[in-house]
């Protein structure tokens, strides 16, 4: 009786938990005596199939059927929200691969080939101060980055413009809604998904896509999940913005910023579950050092396992604790680096 209620009350549940459900109610656990129903192993049974069914409804990923080897290992982030259909075309354009190779043909990204095809969708990282508002049409996945996209529509545009011009992609915060409206400029208000200078934004607030220079587009706080921290405003121009590493560095306090943080933070607790899922994104395997010959990388050769020496690159660059960053020109805007920001 008890399982027939509950799976009455999973109607509105996706299609393989309401089968779950009604092939429960209609098993033999469900006897006219009753006494199965109260045994112990069916209420560790069916609070194992709850958590499962809350789990994957409440906490942002779904969770596949182990239907095979693959499928019992892998959780992705749930698109039940997302729109079901294509990207809108009119900002969209072909995205060729390169494979890892510069324009000269030398590979400079290794493990890097095949993959899915992807269509690039064309974001709007600028939103200078005379944007229109915009209305939120719907939430998007996009295969080119982990952050979910909003497709918006400007207010106040002339008739007879192209679709291009009336629509935007934008990166889309946690928040927003289908509906929403997103402003652009120094009076906007302080909500999510509104984009301001950062001399315009109290401190303290979480912002994401940061622009570096004025009217250039941000670059900083783009991944799903991430915000950056307006930790200070100076009187000399410049703003003291607290990255997601730690690292905090001047902004000028002309560039632009969105409000919040960003969406899909479940991203990192994605596991792939098999080899192919990697091979689909493009990147291909590595193999170990130890496993080459001592022509081919500074830790093969030998009889058995032996490195004999720190990790190393196939070029003899350590690996482990060696900072290769050398970029003197812009040091003097890093005003705590993300190493010193991990010590504290």
């Amino acid at each position: 009786m008890l399982l027939r209620k509950l799976a009455a009350g999973l109607r509105n549940a996706p299609a393989w938990q309401q089968a779950v459900a009604e092939r429960l109610a209609s098993s033999t656990l469900c006897s006219t005596s009753g006494r199965a129903s109260e045994s112990p192993a069916f209420g560790t049974l069916w609070a194992q199939l709850h958590s499962r069914f809350a789990s994957s409804n409440a906490s942002g990923l779904k969770a596949y059927k182990p239907t095979t080897p693959g499928f019992r290992g892998r959780v992705i982030t749930s698109r039940k929200d997302l729109w079901k259909g294509g990207p809108f075309k009119p900002l969209t354009e072909g995205l060729s691969r390169s494979g890892g190779r510069n324009s000269q043909g030398i590979i400079t990204a290794r493990h890097r080939g095949g993959g899915h095809r992807k269509v690039y969708r064309e974001l709007d990282l600028a939103r200078g101060e005379g944007t229109t508002a915009a209305v939120v049409q719907r939430l998007e996945y996009d295969p080119n980055r982990t952050a979910h996209i909003a497709l918006v529509k400007h207010k106040d545009t002339e008739p007879g413009v192209a679709l291009r011009q009336q629509y935007s992609y934008y990166l889309a915060p946690q928040g927003v809604q289908e509906g929403d409206v997103m402003y652009s400029g120094v009076d906007a208000p302080i909500l999510p998904g509104n984009s301001l200078p950062l001399s315009a934004i109290p401190v303290g607030t979480a912002v994401h896509n940061v622009e570096l220079r004025p009217g250039q587009g941000g670059q900083l706080g783009r991944a799903a999940g991430t915000s950056c921290t307006l930790v200070k405003k100076g009187d000399d121009g410049y703003a003291v913005v607290k990255l997601p590493s730690g690292e905090q560095r001047l902004v000028l306090s002309r560039c632009m910023a969105t409000i919040g943080v960003l969406s899909n933070p479940q991203n990192k607790n994605v596991k792939l579950g098999k080899a192919g899922a990697t091979r689909w994104s493009g990147r291909r395997p590595r193999v170990r050092g130890v496993a080459m010959n001592s022509v081919d990388h500074p830790h093969g050769g030998g009889r058995g396992k032996s490195k004999g020496r720190i990790s190393q690159t196939p070029w003899g660059k350590p690996t482990k604790g060696y900072r290769t960053r050398s970029n003197p020109r812009t040091d003097w805007a890093i005003r705590m680096s993300r190493h010193k920001a991990a010590r504290t």
